[in-house]
């Protein structure tokens, strides 16, 4: 909501999101608080111009669901949202093009394009530049201070006179997106992702994972659940599984409990009491 008296600073933030990672997820948070940012829209591409898509990258709609996921994680539901622009928009998917049409949403509004270092030093390549520094300024991120950060901050203020943030992330993951998808069809990787990501990622075995549903580890189907709900139920979900841990150690303290065993004929049951298993 834009505040009174004061013009709305609303922040573009774009790319393949193949797939959305922790790295994606805490830039934009720090983006949101350093710029003061009323809204933030995140926008998976549908044909990057700077960069072909490579072999076994999802459609635009499972890219769209992960990132809506990232979103959700935020947990800034008046700030954050979900934009399938690119994706509905034939062609690539320039910069400058996406921007002119947030600029005719929000004439009043000023603008921020969120990138990180690798992109921000090519910027002056991109299609357009003049037009996509006229229509916003840039917030640049990365983990450490680059080389080339101070001279290309100057040549795009001197040429474009551009207006520039940017904002180092010593913390930031250090996993590229193309790491992560190889370490993926490994069956590793899901430190760097979100669980409703990675649970999304599983069930509709992308980027090479073959889940057997059927037979997740716990943390496996830990991730699945909590893909298919809003990240505000995942801390009631975790409460109502440590409840039942606590419910079922107490039970086996005060003597015998039976519990079905998926190995057994149906109707048998395993017992579990203070001297162990028993049939």
């Amino acid at each position: 909501m834009e505040r009174k008296g004061v013009c709305m600073k609303i922040g573009i933030y774009g790319g393949t999101f193949n797939p959305p990672h922790l790295g994606h997820l805490e830039a934009a948070r720090t983006a949101v608080k350093v710029l003061e940012l009323d809204k933030l829209i995140l926008i998976p591409a549908a044909v990057p111009p700077h960069k072909a898509l490579p072999e076994g990258t999802p459609e635009g709609p499972p890219r769209l669901a992960m990132t809506e996921r990232m979103a959700d994680a935020l947990s800034m539901p008046k700030v954050a949202e979900v934009s399938r622009m690119e994706l509905d928009r034939e062609g690539k998917s320039y910069t400058a093009d996406t921007l002119r049409a947030i600029r005719a949403q929000y004439p009043d509004a000023q603008l921020w394009l969120l990138m990180g270092t690798d992109m921000f030093l090519t910027l002056h390549l991109w299609h357009d530049p003049e037009v996509i520094t006229q229509l916003a300024g840039i917030c640049a991120f990365g983990r450490t201070e680059q080389d080339g950060e101070e001279p290309q901050r100057e040549f795009l203020s001197q040429k474009y006179q551009a207006q520039i943030v940017t904002i180092t992330l010593p913390g930031l993951v250090d996993v590229s997106s193309t790491r992560l998808r190889e370490l993926l069809a490994r069956g590793e990787g899901q430190e760097y992702l979100l669980p409703q990501v990675y649970g999304y990622i599983l069930m509709n075995r992308l980027y090479g994972t073959h889940a057997d549903l059927k037979r997740l580890e716990l943390p496996e189907l830990r991730a699945c659940s909590y893909s298919m709900i809003r990240a505000k139920r995942v801390p009631h979900v975790m409460g109502v599984e440590e409840e039942a841990v606590r419910l079922v150690a107490a039970a086996v303290r005060r003597g015998r409990v039976g519990i079905a065993d998926p190995g057994r004929p149906m109707g048998s049951f395993l017992f579990l009491g203070p001297t162990g298993v028993g049939k």
